[in-house]
């Protein structure tokens, strides 16, 4: 999946008084886009050392072993950037390579996201400022201290013998299949968050909870973790209209074989397809 970087490591230690030098990387945002640069057929991020007389200061975000990534305070001017760094969508971190880079660069929007809602205190509406000490915002007036929240997320594979319960979204196109899936609410634990989230998508009840794996997903700045169970008596699907287009039980041999080495919906639905789910 795109956090198994392995043997590379994912530092996500704060370093509040990382300077930046002309090796480190840069990741300037702007809402769902990213600036970088194209070569090979694939983007390539911005070093600090490429940029012309930078006059923004930049925000140290985390380490890959020895590979630094920031986050500039503000949008870099046209004639900061050096040719051929451009704006586009984030989607292209999927094609980055190598695979920490993509990790890397959801991670870092996950952040940009998280700072730029930040701004303004939620009690008292005054602007907010950077912790001297650690990775949070503290309000200067009333003492109010945020820290990066994470929403944890329910992935459920349902198994009814040789079958899989499949969804499709209604904002998805045909034929892109998923599990069912819903963030977890105040005051439920994972196991409740399967079953009403099953229950509510597609009228099943489910039995034989197993834990799989979890995965950060930085895209919605949520903790992913995959569950697989059972139908629990009667099969008969009900789909939620609302949220699906599609809900229905998948016989193994008519699922394609994917190769999605990012996602873990995608490496659960091929742990069934391929007889591999476990125990």
């Amino acid at each position: 999946m795109i956090h198994d970087i392995a043997p590379r490591r994912y530092r996500v230690e704060y370093d509040v008084a990382a300077a930046i030098a002309d090796g480190d990387l840069v990741l300037p945002f702007n809402g769902g886009n990213v600036v970088c640069a194209e070569e090979n057929g694939a983007p390539r991020f911005l070093r600090y050392g490429e940029l012309k007389n930078p006059e923004t200061a930049f925000r140290y975000l985390f380490s890959v072993d020895d590979e630094r990534f920031f986050l500039p305070e503000q949008p870099l001017s046209p004639e900061e950037l050096p040719g051929g760094y451009i704006e586009r969508p984030t989607f292209i971190f999927h094609m980055m390579q190598p695979k920490y880079y993509a990790f890397a660069g959801i991670t870092a929007h996950s952040l940009y996201n998280w700072y730029t809602q930040r701004k303004y205190c939620g009690r008292c509406g005054v602007p907010m400022k950077h912790s001297d000490t650690e990775r949070a915002m503290v309000c200067p007036d009333c003492g109010l201290i945020l820290y990066p929240q994470i929403a944890p997320v329910a992935i459920v594979a349902v198994t009814n013998g040789d079958k899989l319960l499949l969804t499709q979204y209604k904002n998805r196109g045909p034929g892109m299949y998923a599990l069912v899936a819903g963030f977890v609410e105040t005051g439920e634990t994972l196991e409740d968050a399967v079953r009403r989230e099953v229950k509510e998508e597609t009228g099943v009840n489910v039995t034989n909870l197993r834990y799989y794996k979890s995965q950060p997903w930085g895209f919605s700045g949520s903790l992913l973790n995959g569950f697989f169970c059972d139908v629990d008596g009667d099969d008969t699907i009900t789909v939620d209209e609302v949220e699906l287009s599609v809900a229905d039980w998948i016989p193994r041999g008519e699922i394609k074989q994917s190769d999605n080495g990012i996602a873990l919906t995608a490496e659960m639905i091929e742990l069934f397809r391929s007889g591999n789910v476990p125990g």
